[in-house]
């Protein structure tokens, strides 16, 4: 009681004018704020700047929303209209002269705040100095998914107190995706499939919403055989054997959204091949130019080839290597099992080259075509340009996708997989 007490008369003090929180997707950093603020009671309004996709349209739902939090005791409140962010701070001041606000600290929360660096330039140096414009005791809240120095004008600006959510790491995602365990299984046998399932995808997917869905999506196979009567709670290897092929498909189609949910579960009780359902991507429609077919060749083997393979697949001289020189005790899991990994540029490039019968000159041209197919989401961009090594990017086809193009080429992709040899 006391602490609350305490806690009660610190309202009033002044806090920092600005806190910038970063981290990857689904790491906690919405979810943690908007219940610290509402555990708390404290008068916030939270925007997303996605909702908000212009500088007028944010700032009269912030003003509007700080208006009905003024007029909540006192009855129905008028809609504010606001041009400039001169008129947002002239009737920010006016709003906050209400009793139920200028004695304790207001926040606005803005979720998504990297969009905010496509609206007006003005915007975001106006609310990092929000506080020393208005006079007022407010602390603005950014939420973003990318680091501050992407944010930062060159012109310069007011420093924020940056804050960083770092990933779950794997420990943390077993003990919130057991909780999710349905009420008619236990608690251990729920815990043992979300093992087997982040031991699957925790090296190519992190996000614990993906891996929430994917979670649900999978456990009425996983379970399948307790449902026969034909093993137990307790028979782990009979268990895994039955979910592993599935999991293999869940890989290539419902963690890259090739298929609906329904469509997967439709599957999955026909046990049906994927490819055989009637408009699963989009990617089957799409024409690519020569080179780009080859430049996604190549990006697939660099994703599920181990780099030191390169040489043996890729260099005509290389002498007589083994396969067996490449195996090693923890590798007995198919690459396609564990999923794409990520490969530098220079690598795509290199496997490139090799593969294409005529001589490839690195032209804009061909850096033009890979940003298409991440356009087109063939490929995924998982790094950053300000990094020391580059930018990384991963394959997102299926085995059955890419054949299919290596085939318009005359291409043996298979005989360069080392999944296959």
């Amino acid at each position: 009681m006391p602490a609350e007490k305490d806690f009660t008369q610190q309202r009033h003090h002044f806090s920092f004018p600005s806190i910038f929180i970063y981290g990857h997707t689904a790491s906690g950093k919405t979810y943690v704020t908007q219940t610290l603020l509402k555990t708390l009671e404290l008068p916030h309004v939270f925007m997303n700047c996605v909702e908000c996709f212009t500088s007028r349209l944010l700032l009269e739902q912030i003003l509007n929303k700080l208006n009905h939090l003024r007029s909540s005791e006192g009855g129905c409140s008028t809609h504010i209209t606001c041009e400039t962010f001169n008129d947002f701070v002239r009737l920010f001041k006016q709003i906050t002269k209400a009793e139920s606000l200028k004695d304790q600290t207001v926040y606005i929360v803005l979720d998504k705040a990297e969009y905010l660096r496509d609206m007006e330039a003005n915007l975001l140096p106006g609310f990092l100095r929000l506080q020393e414009l208005t006079d007022r005791n407010v602390t603005v809240l950014f939420l973003s998914e990318i680091v501050w120095e992407k944010f930062r004008p060159n012109t310069g600006c007011f420093e924020p107190f940056v804050l960083y959510f770092p990933d779950y790491s794997i420990g943390n995602l077993q003990k919130i995706l057991s909780h999710d365990h349905p009420p008619e299984y236990s608690a251990d046998f729920y815990a043992a499939y979300i093992n087997i399932l982040l031991g699957v995808f925790y090296t190519v997917c992190r996000d614990l919403k993906e891996l929430r869905h994917l979670a649900v999506l999978n456990f009425p196979k996983y379970c399948e055989p307790v449902v026969k009567g034909e093993a137990n709670e307790r028979d782990t290897r009979k268990l895994w054997r039955n979910i592993e092929p599935h999991l293999k498909r869940a890989m290539q189609t419902v963690y890259l959204r090739e298929i609906s949910s329904s469509q997967w579960e439709k599957v999955q009780k026909d046990d049906t091949d994927p490819a055989q359902l009637k408009g699963l991507s989009a990617y089957t429609h799409v024409e690519l130019p020569y080179y780009s077919k080859f430049i996604l060749i190549a990006a697939y083997l660099a994703s599920y080839n181990p780099a030191r393979t390169d040489k043996r697949f890729f260099l005509k001289h290389h002498g007589k290597i083994k396969k067996t020189s490449f195996l090693k005790k923890h590798e007995k899991t198919s690459n396609h099992l564990l999923g794409p990994k990520p490969f530098p540029l220079d690598r795509l490039l290199a496997i490139l080259y090799s593969i294409v019968d005529s001589r490839v000159a690195p032209t804009a041209n061909i850096f033009s075509q890979i940003t298409s197919l991440v356009t087109l989401q063939l490929l995924t961009l998982v790094g950053h340009d300000d990094q020391l090594d580059g930018p990384k990017y991963k394959c997102t086809v299926s085995l059955d996708f890419i054949r299919a193009i290596a085939r318009t080429v005359n291409f043996d992709i298979i005989k360069y997989l080392y999944d296959f040899l």
